[in-house]
């Protein structure tokens, strides 16, 4: 899901939404958006840019001047149906900053409207979530917008050189120049720059310019470019992503030291026994060349000469974290994981070429990064096909791409919601005779009951356990948004007490079929109003990105279908929290991920215990439990000698409040020890969670 949904938002070129479900407040969804019809239409002569992944063509771009000397926008999308239909109309200043924009339409999000002016020296601005004012004088950001609307910015950020520029509502950026690239297009040769726009996320965003040091094109898991270079994609992709592993190689390098590796003593510290489920007191934990060397009471462990001794009073000591739904992302994106501490984790649809390349260079410690266990996606070729997927058409290409998986050494195959469900059986058969891991979104027209018989060792997101007790419409569109809409609308009615839930839940548990609930997503979608920072992300307001704090950490959930409200959703979801705990009391097992950047994490956990599990549980279901789904757990996932030394000492007490997991001291991984301020300075955060 979070692949679709992050995807979807790069392809508008701005770099200040993550998912789909952040960005549209119930009060949007029931206003009315202007309809397509009532929407600029862009003349012939418009500069028309495509937006692509690598498996097809899913919109539109284009920008053209108005008579009136405006600078017009129209962006039409349709991605595994959910549609994008939106205009924007800048005004520049004589100094060529953006004076006015409007914004209509509807996204994937819902509501598009917004506006920015500048008058008497103030700039004010009006969304769907915020209005605010401030002294002129800034570049403002929108939360949403066409993409390519972005293109002044990035012009304007590449002639500031190191100065940079204010941004509006807060923060300031600067534009880093990186390699060039000669690629082929309908003009011939033509050569572009790659660039790195600091201060608007985290972590450097990339961006290409052409030869007058221009805007060109966004690359990413779906890219923006002029039409004709289409078939630059990979050569650009390619070249942005070995210059962001050039990046972030030097930190890795300089964590991964081999002083890093020195022996440590962690020593009165509370310790969570992640086999045995308990916290126990007073205890002290020696690592020594990579490995848990011994376990005792505390002031009872001798430490070798040269050892790192850690006071661990008012502490405890955790497993390294796993999360069991983290896509790998970039390279910063693996280094802000592990300034979280997670140390290990599922990358549940990763591409063949990006997994073999991450882990290869996680092996040779240029890529600091947990150790990930990585399933490819497997979808039937369709327009509403997974991007990034392996897409089959026909029951023996399927096989053939089980066996791909495979050949590449990686660990699982996620199938898709666009699969013929008659394929399921036989490739899910491949799979489990090469050594497969066999889970996924259930494909449409399937009910989850029936892919757990044709081989799913795993249903993934809760809205799959859910389309059980959908009704057949929802179903067979389960490969478009009603994936979503059809459990917002309808799960609060469904009794959990009655069939077919109770008979499913009891064959998952007897079936031994694992479930990976992402529920954190479904708060996010179904019981936000916008305006206030959601749950998840409330620890980290004020030290990642004032843009995201924006546009994803205070905005609202899922649009609303007309004729259901903001109040229906929240049953909903309710309910999906309840099915976690009936889950998990019936003893089906239960894996923590996240979807998300592996910030949402410890808000799972959270849920889960509203759901019923102590806090023993919850955290075992991010520690030993996904390390016994991926068969490590006699070398990782529980603090025990002779095991690997993941470790994570955060501050406070998990067992009386959960939320003490965010604030992570020390990251011990594979032995090495590293300062998680540290950490996630070199991630970009300027702080701890609170």
């Amino acid at each position: 899901m979070r692949l679709f949904l992050i995807a979807a938002l790069l392809a508008s070129a701005a770099p200040v939404t993550a998912y789909a479900h952040d960005a549209a407040p119930a009060a949007a969804a029931q206003s009315k958006p202007v309809p397509k019809e009532e929407l600029l239409k862009p003349p012939a002569d418009a500069v028309h840019y495509v937006v692509v992944s690598e498996a097809g063509k899913h919109g539109d771009q284009w920008r053209w001047q108005m008579p009136d000397g405006r600078i017009a926008y129209r962006w039409s999308q349709e991605l595994r149906g959910w549609i994008t239909e939106m205009d924007q109309v800048d005004s520049l200043a004589p100094d060529g900053t953006i004076a006015a924009t409007t914004i209509r339409g509807i996204t994937l999000a819902g509501d598009a409207a917004e506006e920015f002016r500048v008058a008497g020296g103030r700039a004010t601005w009006k969304t769907a979530t915020d209005a605010g004012e401030a002294p002129a004088g800034g570049w403002y950001i929108p939360a949403g917008g066409v993409g390519i609307a972005n293109a002044p910015l990035i012009d304007a950020l590449a002639a500031a050189g190191d100065a940079g520029l204010a941004f509006l509502p807060s923060g300031r950026g600067h534009m880093t120049l990186a390699g060039t690239q000669v690629i082929q297009g309908p003009a011939g040769p033509k050569t572009v720059q790659l660039a790195f726009v600091s201060g608007i996320l985290s972590s450097p965003y990339p961006v290409w310019l052409d030869d007058k040091k221009r805007y060109f094109a966004n690359i990413g898991f779906i890219s923006v470019v002029p039409e004709g270079y289409e078939g630059a994609l990979k050569q650009l992709r390619d070249a942005q992503d070995a210059a962001t592993a050039e990046a972030v190689a030097g930190i890795a390098k300089r964590f991964l030291a081999p002083a890093a590796k020195a022996p440590v003593l962690f020593d009165n510290v509370q310790l969570f026994d992640a086999d045995k489920g308990a916290f126990l007191p007073a205890r002290a934990v020696l690592a020594q060349d990579g490995k848990i060397a011994a376990i005792g009471a505390a002031g009872s462990l001798k430490a070798p000469a040269g050892t790192r001794v850690i006071d661990g009073r008012g502490k405890t000591l955790v497993p390294g974290i796993w999360d069991s739904h983290l896509h790998i992302g970039d390279d910063w994106d693996v280094l802000s994981n592990m300034a979280n501490g997670i140390t290990s984790f599922r990358s549940p649809g990763t591409n063949i070429d990006r997994a073999i390349d991450a882990t290869k260079r996680r092996a040779d410690g240029t890529l600091l990064m947990g150790e990930p266990f990585i399933s490819v996606i497997i979808d039937k070729k369709d327009p509403l096909a997974a991007q990034g997927a392996e897409v089959v058409s026909s029951e023996e290409e399927a096989i053939a791409a089980v066996r791909r998986v495979k050949a590449a050494g990686l660990w699982g195959v996620k199938f898709y919601t666009s699969m013929n469900p008659a394929w399921i059986a036989p490739a899910a058969a491949e799979a489990h005779k090469l050594g497969l891991h066999v889970h996924g979104h259930v494909p449409a027209g399937m009910r989850p009951s029936e892919a757990v018989t044709a081989g799913y060792d795993e249903l993934t997101h809760l809205n799959f356990v859910v389309m059980e007790a959908m009704p057949r419409d929802v179903l067979d569109k389960a490969n478009t948004r009603q994936r979503v809409e059809g459990p917002a609308r309808l799960f609060k009615d469904i009794d959990l007490d009655a069939p077919p839930m109770k008979g499913f839940i009891a064959d998952l548990a007897a079936k031994k079929t694992i479930v990976d609930p992402t529920i954190v997503i479904f708060e996010g979608m179904l019981t936000q109003d916008g305006g206030t920072p959601q749950p998840a992300y409330a620890p980290y307001m004020g030290i990642i990105s004032p843009v995201l704090e924006r546009s994803v950490f205070t905005s609202a959930g899922y649009p609303l279908v007309e004729g259901y409200t903001r109040d229906d959703y929240r049953k909903s979801y309710a309910k999906m929290v309840e099915l976690v705990g009936r889950l998990h009391k019936a003893g089906v097992l239960i894996v923590a991920g996240t979807d998300g950047w592996g910030i949402e994490l410890i808000r799972e956990l959270e849920i889960y215990q509203q759901a019923g599990f102590t806090p023993a549980e919850a955290l075992q279901s991010a520690t030993i439990l996904p390390a016994r789904v991926v068969g490590a757990d006699t070398r990782t996932g529980s603090i025990a000698v002779g095991k690997e030394a993941d470790m994570v000492l955060v501050d406070g007490d998990p067992a009386t409040e959960i939320g003490a997991l965010r604030r992570v001291v020390t990251v011990v991984s594979d032995g090495y020890v590293m300062d998680a301020d540290e950490l996630r300075k070199a991630a970009g955060y300027s702080g701890r969670p609170k």
